[in-house]
C-alpha cells in the first residue's frame, strides 16, 4: 500500500461501510472477478465488462451522501462524467482507465483504501486511483509535490484520469456560483498542469494525445 494512503477513520467503520455495500447490489463476488482480471485483463471482455459495472456500484455506495459544489448534483456524477470523458471524448476503452476513472476520489474522499480498492479490483486499478489520491496527512506544499512526483511517475493511464479530471472540473465552471468560480480560479492552471504531466504520453498513446488536445481546447474557448 502507497505511504500515506489510508483514509482517515476508524476500521469498524470502513467494514460497516463494505457490508452495507456488498448487500447493495446482487452480482457475484467481485474479489473473484478481480482474480480473473489481474491474470489476463485486456483479453477477457466479458470480465472487463463486469468489472467497470461492479466499480459503478461501488463508487455509487461509497460517494452516496456527497454532493457537488452546487449543492444539488449527487456528487457521483463526476467520476461518472470522467469516465464517460476517458471513453467517449478521449478514446479509451481499457478497462483500467475506465475503472480507474470511477473509482478516482474513492480513496481521497470516502472511507476507503488501496487495500481495498485492490482486493475488489486488482492491483493495478488500486495503483491509478492511488496516483491521483492526494496524501491528505501531509502540509499543503509537501502534499502537492509528492501527488505531482507519484503521478508522474505512475502507468500513464493514471495521468489518462488526471486529464478527465481537469477536464471535467473545467466544464464545471459554467454551472457554479460566481463565489464558487471565484475558488475554483485555480482549476486552469490544474488542467496545464495536467497536460504538462502527460506530453510524453501522447506520443505513445493515443487516448493520451486525444486527452492533451481535448483539455487544450477547452483552455483556448474558455
Amino acid at each position: 500500500m502507497p505511504v500515506g494512503m489510508s483514509t482517515p477513520g476508524p476500521r469498524k467503520h470502513e467494514t460497516a461501510d463494505h457490508r452495507g455495500w456488498a448487500n447493495h447490489h446482487e452480482t457475484p463476488c467481485i474479489s473473484r472477478v478481480a482474480t480473473v482480471n489481474a491474470l489476463s485483463l485486456c483479453s477477457q471482455v466479458s470480465t472487463s465488462t463486469t468489472l467497470w459495472q461492479q466499480a459503478i456500484s461501488f463508487a455509487a455506495w461509497k460517494h452516496r451522501h456527497q454532493m457537488r459544489k452546487d449543492g444539488r448534483t449527487p456528487y457521483i456524477a463526476h467520476p461518472f462524467r470522467v469516465a464517460m470523458t476517458v471513453r467517449e471524448v478521449f478514446g479509451c476503452d481499457d478497462p483500467v482507465a475506465i475503472c480507474g476513472a470511477l473509482l478516482h476520489d474513492t480513496i481521497e474522499d470516502t472511507l476507503t483504501d488501496y487495500e481495498d480498492i485492490a482486493e475488489n479490483f486488482g492491483t493495478q486499478i488500486a495503483d491509478v486511483v492511488a496516483a491521483v489520491t492526494k496524501n491528505m496527512a501531509l502540509p499543503e506544499l509537501q502534499r502537492e509535490t509528492d501527488y505531482d512526483t507519484r503521478l508522474a511517475s505512475a502507468d500513464w493511464r493514471a495521468r489518462l484520469v488526471k486529464l478527465g479530471d481537469v477536464f471535467d472540473n473545467f466544464s464545471d465552471l459554467s454551472s457554479v456560483s460566481i463565489a464558487e468560480r471565484e475558488r475554483m480560479s485555480d482549476v486552469p492552471d490544474k488542467c496545464r498542469h495536467a497536460i504538462e504531466l502527460a506530453k510524453d504520453d501522447a506520443d505513445h498513446h493515443e487516448p493520451a494525445r486525444r486527452a492533451v488536445a481535448a483539455v487544450t481546447a477547452l483552455l483556448e474557448h474558455r
